[in-house]
């Protein structure tokens, strides 16, 4: 376990906007590198977002329910979770179009109408790692963590059940696996089995020591460290593997969502869900990507899921 720093120099920056997206709740935010662009969800609108840098277009397919996470498919194809399912799509053959035909690969917790998919990440072995999040008033722990692959179909992971389930990413090897319940300000992190879907040894990482600081979405770069946008607090956090915090860059946005990187660039989704007219008054660049140039390249090779 390890807290901020004391006397370790921390450095500063400043994101600036990309894409003035307004999403209500930008998230899931995933570069591309086959085609070079860059997708993400407005989960509250049921809207997947595809934006290419290089010209300034962007795109936007509604879906038929919220769209809690994705990740790229080795085929090319897009793996989508919806609020009770995952399904896969080919996106890049209906550019023009507002709607996207899905092929459903299995449900997710149909059955319980208090939960959806929220947070996930590929494995790094070819599966998919996602957390369902609790629908109840009161955000009693209901979601769970599964797996998922195309050999195996869904598995449950053995970690505790959580309120909203965030921060999902791996260690380059795929067997140190991080989270968290957004609820509660720390970053959790386990030993990993994708082979079995199991999962051991789970400690906290770090602990948030900003008041109102939520860990959301995060990502670890080429060399090791992670990257956590915190909602609430304005910021994307990079921890060092043993938990220092190394650098923070500042959002114009009190919500930053998630967060991925492409070369030497850092791209940050945000929300304006429960942001009252002071506060976007305040903000008006919320819900936008936003994106910050950092000292030298770190984006990781892309990891991709294995779709039947």
């Amino acid at each position: 376990m390890a807290a901020w720093p004391s006397g370790d120099a921390v450095t500063t920056a400043l994101a600036t906007l990309a894409v003035d997206s307004r999403c209500a709740l930008g998230e899931g935010i995933l570069w591309c590198e086959r085609r070079r662009v860059l997708y993400w969800t407005d989960i509250l609108a049921a809207e997947l977002w595809r934006h290419d840098p290089a010209t300034g277009h962007t795109h936007t397919w509604s879906l038929p329910a919220p769209l809690g996470c994705l990740a790229l498919g080795e085929d090319g194809r897009l793996l989508l979770g919806l609020a009770n399912g995952l399904y896969a799509s080919d996106v890049e053959a209906h550019l023009v179009a507002r709607d996207l035909p899905l092929a459903k690969l299995v449900d997710v917790e149909a059955d319980d109408p208090m939960t959806r998919i929220n947070d996930g990440r590929a494995d790094r072995h070819g599966g998919f790692v996602f957390g369902t999040k609790s629908e109840h008033a009161d955000l009693r722990p209901a979601g769970r963590f599964h797996q998922y692959t195309a050999a195996h179909g869904l598995r449950e992971l053995a970690l505790p059940r959580a309120a909203i389930p965030n921060s999902i990413c791996f260690d380059a090897s795929g067997t140190r696996m991080y989270f968290c319940d957004s609820v509660a300000p720390r970053i959790l992190q386990c030993r990993y089995d994708a082979a079995t879907a199991t999962v051991s040894d789970i400690a906290v990482f770090v602990e948030l020591d900003t008041p109102g600081a939520e860990p959301d979405g995060a990502i670890v770069d080429a060399e090791g460290a992670l990257w956590n946008a915190q909602w609430g607090a304005g910021r994307v956090v990079r921890y060092l593997p043993d938990g220092r915090t190394d650098c923070i860059v500042a959002v114009p946005a009190p919500q930053p969502s998630c967060c991925v990187l492409h070369d030497d660039t850092l791209y940050i989704t945000s929300a304006r869900v429960g942001l009252d007219a002071a506060a976007l008054a305040a903000h008006p660049l919320s819900g936008g990507v936003f994106s910050h140039r950092i000292a030298r390249p770190l984006a990781r090779a892309e990891d991709r899921v294995r779709l039947p």
